[in-house]
């Protein structure tokens, strides 16, 4: 089962390198990672997708916990979240096709960053199913010349806040 981790980690030199070592050395797999600053400067927050029995999940967490850079371990798959991942997409798209391109784009509440010589560069913000089907039905109008995807980004909902930040 495919599983988000959040995890508050301390900015320590070595922190990020220490958690990847963990997953490789066990051999677990990371589908993604993003790691971003927070309002304290002295933590960053990791997010990091991955896939497993609930028993490896809870292995995963128990290592993680040993770390001793990992200050807050949320499983947010657990919980109740809201899910993210931002894509950009170049596609090049024929002059007589860019009318449904435009029409899709609308209709998706996609955003339109670039428009160079047939190539259209979007930005496609989501949860990662919603990105998949996006892509399968961008094929119909345009050819996909390159992806950029960010993995998935998880928030709580309501008041609940996780760690110190």
């Amino acid at each position: 089962m495919r599983h988000i981790i959040s995890i508050v980690l301390q900015n320590e030199a070595g922190a990020l390198a220490r958690v990847a070592n963990l997953f490789s050395s066990r051999g677990y797999n990371i589908e993604s990672l993003n790691v971003a600053p927070t309002p304290d400067a002295t933590v960053s927050r990791l997010t990091l997708v991955t896939t497993g029995s609930e028993d490896v999940i809870d292995q995963i967490t128990k290592q993680l916990g040993k770390l001793i850079d990992v200050v807050d371990i949320t499983d947010m798959t657990s919980t109740d979240h809201i899910e993210r991942e931002l894509a950009l997409c170049k596609l090049q798209v024929d002059d007589a096709r860019r009318d449904q391109l435009d029409a899709m784009l609308e209709k998706l509440d996609i955003r339109e960053l670039d428009d160079r010589g047939g190539y259209h560069t979007v930005e496609v913000v989501g949860g990662g199913p919603d990105i998949d089907r996006f892509l399968a039905q961008v094929t119909d109008v345009a050819r996909v010349v390159s992806v950029v995807r960010s993995g998935a980004m998880a928030i709580s909902r309501g008041a609940r806040k996780l760690g110190r930040v």
